[in-house]
């Protein structure tokens, strides 16, 4: 009987797993379907999302320690940031460019925290930061030049300061990663505020944002947050992979907006990189766990681990988030 439920648990956290994935992914179409300022979009939706989790999980507990302060700020500019990109962008270039985050998880690790970086690692990176390069083609060229350079930057913006938010959320010791997140959304809502009230927004574009806000940011954490229990770090790193391959998807379907074939071929050497890289670090994370158990087991001290662990979990749950980066925006 215990065996059975297990094996239910499984199943249905990996369902809501693939939920919170295909959640996560309309939101480049939800964005862009809302006639507003891209801050009172970002500010708006927070508020929501924000009063989902007070409602689920009480009061926070909150501190003014410049780790929990430094992420939550940092929570929020990804929210900020990763809004106005997909305004200014193509839906595709937004979510795949802030795909990058996982190489700024390395570096502010290795800047912060003195983690090990192996020279795989920079070779991803390398290529991590390659592909980032093919975006900007399709960018200077055309009539929506400016504004899609504009995006793509901010896009990459959003990249760093998600990587940061990680970074720091794994180091939190006197806050729980709920409050970080429950601060980065009221934070997001203050910065929004002289822009969300002078707003007239039609009911259309208020039922979108209560969307966004309760489904799209709120929904997808709560499941992403019961997933985290039953699966392994292996799904946490697949799985999530529907939300950029579909986000694009989404727009093009229903808005007829395409990606350039520059961006297209710089996607695929970020989420494949990405990919990659987060199977690779989950692989040797479990070595490295094998061998300290073999060194405990014969009486030996074991020896340096090869940096964080790459479950790929995101920084809602307080995980290091190096395997791969499944985003809050």
């Amino acid at each position: 009987m215990r065996g059975l439920r297990t094996h239910t648990s499984r199943i249905s956290a990996l369902l809501a797993l693939v939920a919170c994935a295909l959640l996560w992914s309309t939101g480049g179409l939800l964005i862009k379907s809302i006639d507003m300022h891209p801050l009172s979009i970002a500010g708006g939706r927070s508020l929501v999302a924000a009063l989902l989790f007070l409602s689920v999980h009480g009061r926070p507990r909150m501190s003014l320690s410049p780790r929990f302060l430094g992420a939550s700020a940092s929570f929020a500019g990804t929210m900020l940031c990763f809004v106005g990109a997909t305004k200014l962008t193509t839906a595709a270039n937004a979510i795949l460019l802030q795909y990058c985050a996982p190489a700024f998880v390395c570096l502010f690790g290795w800047l912060f925290f003195r983690d090990r970086i192996l020279l795989r690692d920079l070779f991803v990176i390398a290529l991590i930061f390659a592909g980032l390069s093919l975006f900007f083609s399709d960018a200077l060229s055309g009539d929506l030049a400016g504004g899609q350079l504009a995006g793509n930057l901010l896009a990459i913006l959003a990249g760093v300061c998600f990587g940061l938010q990680a970074v720091l959320m794994r180091s939190l010791r006197d806050a729980s990663p709920e409050s970080a997140l429950v601060a980065g959304n009221l934070l997001c809502f203050v910065a929004s505020i002289p822009f969300l009230f002078r707003e007239t927004p039609s009911l259309r574009d208020l039922l979108l944002l209560l969307a966004l806000g309760l489904f799209q940011v709120g929904l997808s954490y709560l499941l992403y947050a019961y997933a985290l229990r039953h699966v392994t770090a292996l799904e946490l790193i697949l799985i999530p992979i529907i939300e950029p391959l579909l986000n694009p998807v989404w727009v093009l379907l229903l808005r007829g907006e395409a990606p350039g074939a520059s961006a297209l071929a710089g996607g695929a050497v970020v989420l494949g990189s990405v990919t990659l890289w987060g199977i690779d670090r989950y692989r040797r994370s479990r070595r490295d766990l094998a061998a300290a158990a073999d060194d405990a087991a014969e009486g030996r001290t074991p020896g340096g681990a090869s940096g964080a662990s790459p479950g790929g979990a995101s920084g809602t749950a307080g995980g290091d988030s190096e395997g791969v980066a499944p985003h809050p925006a």
